[in-house]
């Protein structure tokens, strides 16, 4: 799981630009689920996963179906997705589905399990302390049929190793 730690002012700069999205209407005519709210704090939660990846060329993997369907919605809203993703990354944030990318986006190549590590590194990389994360189980919180999400266990066990990696002494002291 390649994703480096990187520098304050780009988590402040994409902190500053999730926070102030205005979340257009039209995102949920595809996401029935509710509470919104709860769907809402998941896509800002994933958009923030996606500025360290991004920044990392890697891709993350969407652990909710509900915050998949807001994200869709909000990537219609085109122009107003383009300005986002300028102002919180730098560049457009392109929207990879699986087998959909070109070849030279080979981090999409990898196993869902691959990616949804990215994502729980990501997270790692962006949550402020204490902060809890609503992606990994939010789809069974908010009914969807078919819920998608990743299992504790596999959260924990990338959280340890990602904790491990940061313990070690690198080879450079």
């Amino acid at each position: 799981m390649r994703l480096a730690r990187y520098r304050g002012r780009e988590v402040a700069r994409i902190n500053r630009a999730v926070s102030q999205l205005e979340v257009p209407h039209a995102v949920w005519k595809t996401c029935p689920w509710q509470p919104r709210e709860r769907v809402e704090l998941g896509l800002r939660q994933w958009l923030r996963c996606a500025g360290a990846a991004l920044r990392d060329r890697q891709v993350i993997g969407m652990p909710s179906r509900a915050v998949d369907e807001a994200w869709h919605g909000l990537i219609l809203c085109t122009a107003r997705y383009a300005r986002f993703c300028d102002a919180a990354y730098g560049q457009f944030l392109h929207h990879h589905p699986e087998g959909g990318a070109p070849k030279e986006v080979t981090s999409a190549a990898g196993s869902m399990v691959d990616q949804f590590g990215r994502t729980i590194v990501a997270w790692s990389m962006v949550a402020q302390p204490g902060e809890p994360c609503a992606l990994w189980d939010l789809d069974q919180h908010v009914g969807v049929e078919h819920p998608w999400g990743v299992p504790a266990e596999q959260v924990g066990a990338v959280l340890a190793e990602v904790a491990a990696r940061c313990d070690r002494p690198s080879a450079a002291q």
